[in-house]
């Protein structure tokens, strides 16, 4: 038997272009994962980034990646150090009421949770709501290293479920669902879009669902060699057809 679908499922859009904040508020995203680098999955944006998300934005939680480097997940402690002094900064930047989270992720070479790092992260966070981000797709086992998180005062964990789409790993995302009830919301990314976005919530019971809406425009002006012809955006009407395959 399949999970039923929970009433109203939230949507996250991760962006990296300066006018997606404002296309997703258009669009009725509930929250926008900010980040830098997305072809190289993700790094920590600028703070000038950050807070102009918070004040296109000011309704949606702005959920604000800290990666300090492209690659695996393994951190050294400087590294940390930097991501730590990164949170702290954000902190300080962005404006008063802004509905501010951060989205980190560390591992051990082993694959499991680096608890000492993300126990550090979380400190640096103070009360504002963490979300490990999908390293956790590398966790050997992930029932237990979601109560491990759990128990580090993360909140939320985004994940499709293993390597690869998060449509290869539904019924594992399902028990992750169940298992991190209210504690530990599970967050489905990984190949959400338009066309499966519906199969995937009513599969899993997933209370959140998380995407790059992809488009792309034509380069302005001529390059000299530092673009391709075109550079990604956040597309309006990627965000309007996942709306409406939720029924919202």
């Amino acid at each position: 038997m399949t999970p039923s679908a929970p009433a109203r499922t939230l949507v996250e859009i991760c962006l990296e272009d300066v006018d997606g904040a404002g296309i997703a508020v258009v669009g009725g995203a509930d929250a926008l994962e900010v980040c830098a680098g997305l072809a190289d999955g993700g790094t920590t944006p600028t703070l000038g980034f950050v807070r102009h998300c918070a004040e296109a934005a000011p309704g949606l939680e702005i959920r604000v990646l800290v990666r300090a480097r492209a690659g695996d997940f393994v951190h050294s402690e400087h590294e940390v150090d930097v991501m730590a002094a990164d949170v702290e900064a954000t902190r300080t930047a962005v404006p008063e009421g802004t509905h501010l989270g951060f989205v980190i992720g560390t591992l051990r070479p082993d694959g499991t949770p680096d608890a000492d790092a993300v126990r550090r992260l979380v400190n640096a966070c103070g009360d504002a709501p963490v979300t490990f981000h999908k390293a956790f797709d590398s966790v050997p086992d992930k029932p237990s290293g979601l109560a491990l998180l759990r128990d580090l005062g993360i909140t939320r964990v985004l994940t499709s479920g293993g390597s690869g789409p998060a449509l290869d790993h539904l019924p594992a995302l399902a028990d992750l669902v169940r298992r991190g009830g209210d504690d530990v919301r599970i967050a489905v990314g990984g190949g959400v879009r338009p066309a499966n976005v519906a199969r995937i919530v009513a599969e899993t019971g997933a209370r959140e669902v998380h995407l790059r809406a992809p488009g792309s425009v034509r380069s302005a002006g001529v390059s000299a060699g530092y673009d391709e012809g075109s550079r990604s955006v956040t597309s309006a009407t990627v965000v309007a057809e996942v709306m409406a395959a939720l029924g919202r």
